[in-house]
């Protein structure tokens, strides 16, 4: 009896099969990535330069206790509250002579930041702080920068500072690039982002 010849699967739609799968999984998967806090760190210091004196009335303590209370000059403040006080504070001018904040538009407070430059916010928090109080505290204090910016870049330029950003990053930008920069600069340099953060407490 002749032996019969066994039947050969054809393999090819399965791998259609297979490859379309993978097709289809790699489209719809979405890749979860890590989000933080955009920070650069400073320069090392020098041992033998001495740290600049700073005036008590130009630094702004924001403080978040274990219960994720959050104090505000010793006072207690709604995280709502924060961004207006930080801006009160950093937009003050009540500086005299070279001090002096030309374009701040705040009470000019003597007893509050002299000008922007010289205003520095110090984050200070516990150990036992959550996470999400202390980020939700460093958005709220980035915010009051980032609005105070807003504002002198459209009076100065005519167009927001989040916007010269964007544009900046813009590979279809058709103005210059090189005057963006300067703007961008300029506007940075009228209010610094100073922010510290003490060693948490334990």
């Amino acid at each position: 009896m002749a032996k019969r010849a066994a039947p050969e699967v054809n393999a090819g739609s399965m791998a259609d099969i297979a490859f379309l799968l993978l097709i289809f999984f790699l489209v719809t998967t979405t890749i979860e990535t890590d989000s933080g806090i955009s920070r650069k760190l400073p320069p090392p210091q020098l041992e033998d330069v001495e740290p600049p004196v700073l005036k008590e009335k130009n630094i702004f303590v924001v403080e978040l206790n274990r219960n994720n209370d959050l104090l505000v000059e010793e006072t207690p403040m709604e995280l709502k509250d924060l961004r207006k006080a930080a801006i009160a504070f950093l937009d003050n001018g009540g500086g005299q002579g070279d001090d002096a904040c030309r374009y701040c538009q705040g009470a000019k407070d003597p007893s509050s930041s002299d000008n922007p430059d010289k205003a520095v916010i110090s984050l200070r928090n516990n150990r036992e702080t959550t996470y999400a109080t202390y980020i939700a505290v460093q958005n709220e204090l980035v915010a009051a920068y980032t609005e105070l910016r807003n504002r002198e870049a459209q009076r100065r330029f005519g167009k927001s500072f989040v916007q010269m950003e964007k544009d900046l990053k813009d590979v279809n930008y058709s103005g210059s690039k090189e005057n963006l920069k300067e703007q961008i600069k300029t506007i940075q340099a009228l209010y610094p982002e100073k922010l510290s953060e003490a060693e948490p407490k334990k």
